[in-house]
């Protein structure tokens, strides 16, 4: 199992860092024994180059793997120009600062259905990001984009549709966020067998290094309601079980987790991992 590898980190810089920068974030993440942070952009790409480079630098000095979240106002489907045009404006600024960072992958929500036919949603916006990761190649940036699964049916984001835009465009990583697929089909994950049949879905190539999410979660019949802690009161999401099935499956990569205490979640993961 030596060949077996995992990283748990935080979805944004630690509550308990006591300066809240990006920067101090990253030494943060080092202190608790955790590996990685994702930087979240989600209300805005509001980092500059010069501190992108700081954050960089800083990640490589204390040996911690970034990824980005790109902004959460992204819709690939939209039927209004200025709108798909700033979605795909958004994506690809999370793309370039967060290759200045030295960020591995950008991750996305890439559409809602907006009531159209899923599937010809699903090749649209297959084809509009398929331009995008032309883009980031031609700009010679290392950083690959994931795009999320998402937490509600009402948004493009289901395990096989994620799978299939990875398979289709070369180069596209999934983002496997299990506590959305939890909360999108209704509490899916009722014992470790559903989390292995899920992870078998994932083609064997992208479970080398796969990028995930993973957080206590609430949710409704139309799917996603909020984020909780994993042993807060509502939550069904077992990681242990989710932990179990990676290591069963001999799944290496990276989760980064977005409970209300992120970093409380990263270390509770991280601790029952190495029991396994």
């Amino acid at each position: 199992m030596a060949s077996l590898k995992m990283l748990f980190g935080t979805a944004g810089i630690p509550g308990s860092s006591k300066k809240r920068d990006s920067v101090s974030g990253i030494k943060r993440v080092k202190e608790l024994g955790l590996q990685a942070m994702e930087l979240e952009f989600v209300r805005g790409v509001n980092m500059g180059e010069a501190t992108a480079k700081e954050v960089g630098k800083t990640a490589k000095e204390e040996d911690i793997v970034l990824s980005v979240h790109a902004p959460y106002y992204i819709n690939l489907n939209s039927s209004e120009k200025a709108k798909l045009v700033a979605s795909k404006k958004r994506i690809l600024d999370s793309a370039r600062i967060g290759e200045i960072a030295g960020a591995k992958i950008v991750t996305f929500h890439p559409a809602y259905f907006q009531k159209q036919d899923k599937k010809e949603v699903l090749e649209k916006v297959t084809n509009v990001i398929e331009e995008l990761v032309k883009y980031v190649e031609e700009q010679g940036w290392k950083i690959k984009l994931a795009p999320e699964t998402t937490g509600k049916a009402s948004q493009l984001g289901s395990l096989k549709e994620t799978i299939y835009m990875c398979r289709k465009v070369k180069g596209l990583l999934p983002m496997v966020d299990f506590s959305h697929l939890h909360a999108r089909d209704n509490g899916r994950f009722k014992e470790r067998k559903d989390f292995e049949k899920a992870i078998e879905e994932i083609p064997e190539k992208f479970r080398k290094m796969l990028y995930m999410h993973a957080s206590g979660i609430r949710f409704s019949a139309k799917g996603e309601r909020n984020h909780l802690d994993f042993e807060e009161e509502g939550n069904s999401f077992r990681y242990k079980w989710l932990l179990e099935a990676l290591h069963k499956k001999k799944v290496s990569g990276r989760i980064i987790c977005e409970s209300p205490d992120i970093e409380g979640g990263a270390l509770l993961m991280q601790k029952y991992w190495k029991k396994l």
